[in-house]
């Protein structure tokens, strides 16, 4: 994959410089194109740094969204912001100056945590995958495996093994100059021919996006038979159902433990629906840059339209910047918090109401499904609206009569 902050001349021409022929005639880029790529870039740019950095700050400083799922929603948003800020911003300078400017130090830095930002999102994504499988097509299973502290050893394993795999393109990055007529202008560029570069580069393809979407198609579609195709047998048995309702002495509200099974699986469906999106996303937004490069590995003369390589940036820093957006508008919870973490939302809303805990307990022993009570929370919590999640409750002392006391009529 072709460094995204420049326009790989060393893929449409390794030896113009060592053979000491110029690269023609270097013209800057039109005004048309420094306007429009820096105001995208800068406006994709902001709004997906500002809404991963309030992913995180959700996730860190609330303390009933520290579940499995949001942990690795986390990490994701950690590598979306080492891509938005290494490979986006740099692009603005490079729109502006129409070369590299940040010398042979910022140019193996940023080649690194541009490469690390891209294959560790990879990686989470793959990760979230797999724990909805577990959670959903093997419930009891996931008692064991779906926990906090795996989610986090994952997770630091996850970056562990980016960041030695990525290490390599500290030697494999290097600044050129390149020759023109009428100016000499520094690029950051690979060492490696274009030959030697390729089976890199392939190598990195299939492990960091063909072999992910194609597991995540495997196990969403497995996902899709159980949640959609088979639903639980809550969803198909209201009737018998009623006779399990309990009358709460608390304001005396009428719980049924089937109704709250039923919303659990309406629960799994909105979060396995958001986390579907964002694989969809991924697949789709790098998907021109990918082709690009593929195709232009079996050209003579790779196409390099100046144009069409900002879509393709574009594309790829937008699916770095919708993420937030997406859990935004999938998910009550996410929006309840990120409207807190704004001041703009309901300031009573610090903990769950106090029957929650009974609540979830009781659901998952009548339902069967196996799950953890805190991955049940996450659930239930993605779906419920806030005021149904932190409305407060009015507490009614109530003694039970003695079984020998007179009641009065």
């Amino acid at each position: 994959m072709a460094n995204l902050t420049m326009d790989n001349m060393t893929v449409l021409n390794d030896t113009s410089v060592q053979d000491n022929h110029t690269l023609g005639q270097w013209t800057d880029y039109t005004v048309e194109y420094k306007a429009l790529s820096v105001f995208l870039v800068c406006l994709i740019c902001g709004v997906g740094i500002v809404g991963n950095v309030m992913v995180i700050l959700v996730v860190l400083t609330t303390k009933h969204m520290r579940t499995p799922t949001n942990c690795y929603l986390v990490s994701l948003a950690v590598a979306d912001l080492m891509v938005l800020i290494a490979a986006g911003l740099p692009n603005i300078t490079d729109a502006l100056y129409g070369q590299w400017v940040y010398g042979y130090v910022g140019c193996l830095g940023i080649t690194y945590l541009q490469y690390l930002g891209i294959n560790a999102s990879s990686c989470s994504i793959t990760a979230f995958t797999v724990e909805r499988y577990i959670a959903i097509c093997h419930p009891i299973k996931a008692q064991f495996l779906c926990t906090l502290s795996r989610a986090k050893r994952i997770i630091l394993l996850v970056w562990a093994l980016t960041s030695v795999y990525c290490v390599m393109w500290l030697f494999l990055s290097d600044t050129k100059e390149l020759v023109y007529d009428n100016a000499v202008m520094l690029s950051c560029a690979y060492k490696v021919s274009r030959s030697h570069y390729l089976p890199i580069y392939f190598t990195d393809f299939a492990a960091f996006y063909v072999l992910p979407l194609m597991l995540a198609t495997v196990l969403y579609g497995l996902i899709a038979r159980i949640l959609f195709l088979n639903p639980l047998p809550s969803d198909t048995k209201d009737g018998s159902t009623k006779k399990w309702k309990r009358e709460m002495s608390q304001g005396g509200r009428m719980m049924s433990s089937g109704s709250s099974s039923s919303t659990t699986a309406a629960s799994r469906r909105q979060v396995t629906k958001m986390l579907a999106v964002v694989v969809i996303l991924f697949a789709l937004l790098w998907m021109p840059y990918r082709t690009l490069v593929v195709v232009n590995s079996f050209l003579d003369k790779a196409y390099l339209d100046t144009w069409f390589l900002l879509f393709c940036r574009l594309c790829i820093y937008l699916n770095s910047a919708i993420n937030p957006v997406i859990y935004n508008a999938m998910s009550q919870k996410f929006r309840a918090a990120f409207k807190k973490l704004c001041h703009c939302g309901n300031q009573r809303m610090e903990k769950p109401a106090s029957y929650s805990v009974a609540l979830t307990y009781s659901v998952i022993k009548e339902t069967s499904n196996g799950e953890s009570p805190d991955h049940f929370t996450t659930e239930m919590d993605a779906f419920n609206t806030p005021a149904d999640q932190y409305q407060p409750t009015k507490r009614i002392p109530y003694e039970e009569p003695s079984p020998g006391a007179d009641v009065k009529v």
